[in-house]
């Protein structure tokens, strides 16, 4: 049997004796020695036992495994006082009976009244069974407690109930005065359930080098006297207390790390921590972070069902402000189509008949952002644009009314573009705007396309705006086309774009069939051309066809 003295990338080196013939060194928890080094593979080097000596392998990591600076590229035979080298860690070989770490005076920063363990090693072993062989009864009464916590914390629901339950129980089994439970965020700890005895004083303040080993790390930790332990001289307050012996654990969550920490503490003329204190902690602390994981699980379910809801009502109500069918116009075919790309969309489109149906406006629009807010800011542009839309305004008013009223109702971040034009049935003439919209597409019946530009800035962009109008006439068999950002910008994985010049080409190319059959093959060729790459934005396409004139 071989022992290993693990030099970590930060904290202190401990040592790990293997359980059985094999060693298999990762970050993953699944590992019997599990490494907290970022740069370790999951499954980095395995070690075993043959012929009544130890080898090594790398198991295929991402940056390698050395020997006494040779990159191990097959199985390789180990010696004492051998280096294995993982990324940033470490792994000194030592024969069995050698001595492995420093005498306590010389080890880096510890007292020689603070000990760490690995947290996972710990429960290797006892899910191995090794530790049953040094006492059987102790075991089994460790098992016993764990499963009775186990159970009774999975009848709590919400999380604040089940860290009192957990407190409960630890106060019940390990005695301590104080104790904390801490949950980990993308700022640092947060102390998430506390208890100490009445008239206790503050919270201890933690040393932040027991939060790193501990939370950071993955490392139990058992300090007999925190007197003794320079790490813990910034934390005055404790020590006022009188705190002496303080036991720690992580909650350690499978592959995803650790979820915080569990603290107890006492003054030791009340109760001094054992390893069997600290070895126990640490079961517990296994049995409620898989609790807490699951109703971390629960709770986002829970909030996603609640956002998919949402999002479905915002999307009736958007549905509800697009025309439920396109107005019967004589000599012309319309069609007009809208596909979110996240449940709701920021698009919006009218057709509208108005001056008795002398005229027809057709306005698409998009506005700035995606989902829930981009809805209702089109909600909010479609309210704006009545009034001015029956009034009978030329394009160009319209847009600068709009976009005046929108300007003070909304952040400075918040317009949209649009294109609108106004057609007169009878005569195809066509009077338009385009509100700093993709251009819209005119499709002569021999072929020849036109690009309607003509216009000003979004539409709330500035707090006044000024817009020049576009006339075009169309005669019989031309096609105008108004579409979004959606369709040009949609990207296949080589991240080239769709483009107005693909979109041109197939607008000619079917120029002669119906509306709704051009819209399809619009569809059809975007989604084939983006190689199932998801399009990031919404699509909507307006189509008018002059069948015929009077």
């Amino acid at each position: 049997m071989i022992r290993l003295r693990v030099l970590p990338p930060q904290g202190v080196p401990y040592e790990h004796r293997p359980a059985g013939d094999e060693v298999v060194v990762g970050r993953s928890t699944g590992c019997e020695l599990v490494l907290a080094d970022s740069f370790l593979s999951r499954q980095h080097a395995r070690l075993w036992r043959e012929d009544d000596g130890w080898w090594v392998e790398d198991l295929g990591s991402r940056n390698g495994t050395r020997v006494n600076g040779d990159a191990v590229t097959a199985p390789r035979r180990l010696a004492p006082g051998d280096l294995i080298q993982l990324s940033a860690s470490a792994l000194e070989v030592h024969a069995a009976g050698e001595s492995v770490l420093p005498p306590p005076d010389e080890s880096l920063e510890l007292g020689d009244q603070t000990y760490f363990r690995s947290a996972a090693e710990l429960l290797a072993a006892e899910r191995s069974g090794s530790e049953a062989s040094a006492d059987v009864a102790r075991y089994a009464e460790r098992l016993r407690l764990v499963n009775e916590v186990h159970r009774d914390l999975g009848r709590s629901l919400a999380l604040d109930e089940m860290l009192e339950r957990l407190l409960d129980r630890l106060f019940d089994h390990l005695r301590p005065e104080r104790g904390a439970i801490y949950l980990a965020r993308p700022d640092g700890a947060y102390q998430a359930a506390a208890r100490r005895p009445a008239g206790g004083g503050p919270d201890e303040a933690l040393s932040s080098s027991l939060v790193r080993e501990v939370a950071g790390k993955g490392l139990a930790a058992l300090v007999l006297d925190a007197r003794t332990d320079a790490r813990f001289a910034a934390a005055q307050s404790m020590l006022d207390l009188g705190v002496r012996s303080l036991v720690a654990a992580p909650l350690l969550d499978g592959d995803d790390g650790s979820l915080g920490m569990i603290v107890l503490d006492s003054r030791l003329g009340v109760r001094q921590f054992t390893e069997d204190d600290m070895e126990l902690l640490v079961s517990l602390a296994s049995a409620a972070a898989l609790r807490i994981r699951n109703i971390a699980l629960a709770e986002e379910a829970a909030e996603r069902r609640r956002m998919a809801a949402e999002l479905a009502l915002a999307r009736r109500i958007q549905v509800a402000l697009l025309p439920d069918a396109l107005p019967a116009v004589a000599g012309w075919r319309l069609h007009a189509g809208n596909i979110p790309s996240r449940g709701v969309s920021g698009d919006f489109y009218q057709a509208v008949p108005r001056a008795g149906g002398r005229e027809l406006v057709l306005v698409v629009a998009d506005v700035s952002g995606k989902g829930m807010a981009a809805s209702l800011l089109t909600a909010s542009l479609e309210a704006l644009l009545a009034a001015p839309l029956e009034e009978g305004l030329p394009p160009e008013e319209m847009a600068a009314r709009v976009s005046r009223l929108l300007h003070r109702r909304t952040p400075p971040e918040k317009y949209a573009t649009a294109f609108l034009a106004v057609v007169e049935p009878e005569s195809g003439a066509v009077a338009y705007t385009s509100a700093g919209h993709n251009p819209a597409l005119l499709v002569r019946a021999g072929g020849a396309v036109e690009r309607l530009s003509v216009g000003g800035p979004p539409i709330g962009l500035l707090p006044e705006a000024d817009y020049r109008a576009g006339r075009v006439e169309m005669a019989a068999g031309d096609t105008l086309l108004l579409y979004t950002d959606g369709i040009v910008e949609a990207a296949d994985p080589d991240d080239e774009e769709y483009g107005l010049d693909r979109l041109e080409a197939l607008a000619v190319a079917r120029r002669g069939e119906e509306p709704a059959a051009l819209a399809q093959a619009i569809e059809e060729e975007v989604e084939a051309f983006v190689r199932g790459v998801p399009i990031a934005d919404d699509r909507t396409v307006v189509i008018a066809r002059r069948d015929r004139e009077p």
